[in-house]
């Protein structure tokens, strides 16, 4: 691959994110990670995120973006 992967063991990144939030499941709540997606650009600037993700159609549309931004 061409790309980093990141692992979060401390959490350190999810709090830096955010994406660590309340949830709720059978009534009970519990802090879990909030689905996201981080796009950067080649220097490593955040050029778009998008929170509260669903699985459905989510690759495509960051896929469109990737391309329309990048190419």
């Amino acid at each position: 691959m061409n790309f980093l992967l990141l692992s979060d063991e401390t959490g350190e990144v999810h709090e830096l994110f955010k994406v660590i939030v309340p949830k709720k499941m059978y009534g009970k709540e519990y802090m879990g990670t909030e689905r996201s997606t981080f796009v950067f650009d080649e220097e490593g600037e955040l050029v778009k995120e998008y929170r509260k993700v669903k699985a459905e159609g989510h690759a495509e549309e960051v896929l469109a973006f990737i391309k329309e931004r990048f190419d």
